[in-house]
C-alpha cells in the first residue's frame, strides 16, 4: 500500500510550510522596525552624497536663535532703572538734576537815608544751590555792587571822583509760588555777610610810554564789615518746560528786585556814611 508513504510526504510538506510561514513573519517584523527607526548609515550615506555633489551643509546652516527667557530679567532690571529710579545711574542723575546755578547782572538805586552818600550803579550776581522740591530751593549767592558817589559829597571832600563797592555772601531761600507753570512768580530773601568800602579819588597825572594822562587815584577809603539782609520778588520763564513734569532741564530766565539793608556805621562815627539801603534789580539765567 502506498498510503503510509503518501502520509509521510504530506507531513514533510506541512512542516516545511510552517517553517516558511515563521520565516516570513520574522522578515516582516524586521522590515517594520527598520522603517520606524532610520539607520545612521543611511544618513551618513545621504550626507556623503550631498558632499559629493559639491554642497556644503555648513554654508546653509541657520543662525542660532537665542532663548528670550534669560534676557527678560535683564530687561526688567533695565526698565526699573530708567523708569523707577532704582538703578545707580538713575539715582546719580536725579541727584545732579536737583542742583541749580544762576548768573545775572543789573542795576541798583539807593533809597532812604543813604541817598546823600551813594548813587546809582551796577551789580553782578552768581549763585549755586539745591532744589529740595519743585517749590523750595536754597542758594548761596555772591553779589558785587559798584555805585558812584554823589557830586555834592565829592565837592564836600574836595575830590574829583569816588565809588562805593559792596561785596556780599548770603544764603537765600527761593519759594516758587506757581511751580507747575512755565511762567511764574517767586519769593526770595537772604541773610549774610556784607563788606562795604567807600573810596574817595582824585585825578593825578601819570607819565608813560604813550605820554602823559590822568587817572583816578584813591586818596581816602572807608571800609566796614557787617551783617545784612535782603528780600524781594521775582518772575521767571522756563525755557525747558516744567521741571517735574518730565522734562530733563529746568533752565529759566528770571528778573527780580530786592530790598537790601546794611547796618553800616552811622554818620556820627569816624568811619561811616550811614545805613545803606538799596534796591538791586537783576536779570539773569538760572539752570
Amino acid at each position: 500500500m502506498c498510503f503510509p508513504r503518501w502520509t509521510s510526504r504530506m507531513r514533510r510538506v506541512s512542516f516545511l510550510g510552517c517553517m516558511a510561514l515563521v520565516a516570513a513573519g520574522l522578515a516582516s517584523a524586521q522590515s517594520i522596525t527598520a522603517f520606524d527607526q532610520p539607520e545612521p548609515s543611511g544618513s551618513s550615506s545621504s550626507q556623503a552624497g550631498l558632499s559629493a555633489s559639491g554642497l556644503q551643509l555648513a554654508e546653509f546652516s541657520l543662525p542660532e536663535i537665542p532663548d528670550p527667557s534669560p534676557a527678560a530679567p535683564a530687561s526688567a532690571a533695565s526698565g526699573a532703572g530708567q523708569y523707577g529710579g532704582q538703578g545707580a545711574g538713575a539715582a546719580k542723575t536725579n541727584f545732579l538734576h536737583n542742583w541749580t546755578f544762576e548768573a545775572g547782572g543789573g542795576f541798583n538805586a539807593p533809597i532812604g537815608n543813604d541817598i546823600p552818600f551813594i548813587t546809582w550803579g551796577g551789580n553782578v550776581n552768581l549763585g549755586a544751590g539745591f532744589r529740595f522740591s519743585n517749590r523750595l530751593s536754597a542758594l548761596l549767592e555772591y553779589q558785587f555792587i559798584d555805585d558812584k558817589l554823589p557830586g555834592a559829597m565829592l565837592a564836600a571832600y574836595g575830590v574829583s571822583a569816588g565809588n562805593a563797592h559792596i561785596n556780599s555772601i548770603t544764603g537765600s531761600p527761593v519759594i516758587d509760588l506757581f511751580p507747575k507753570k512755565s511762567t511764574g512768580v517767586y519769593l526770595v530773601g537772604g541773610f549774610g555777610y556784607y563788606h562795604k568800602s567807600t573810596n574817595l579819588q582824585d585825578y593825578e597825572e601819570v607819565e608813560s610810554f604813550y605820554g602823559v594822562y590822568e587817572e583816578p587815584v584813591t586818596v581816602a577809603s572807608v571800609t566796614s564789615n557787617q551783617w545784612g539782609a535782603n528780600a524781594g520778588l521775582g518772575i521767571y520763564h522756563k525755557l525747558g518746560g516744567n521741571l517735574y513734569g518730565g522734562d530733563s532741564t529746568h533752565t529759566e530766565l528770571f528778573g527780580e528786585a530786592r530790598y537790601t539793608f546794611l547796618h553800616t556805621p552811622p554818620p556820627s562815627a569816624s568811619n561811616g556814611f550811614g545805613t545803606t539801603e538799596l534796591i538791586p534789580v537783576t536779570l539773569g539765567l538760572r539752570f
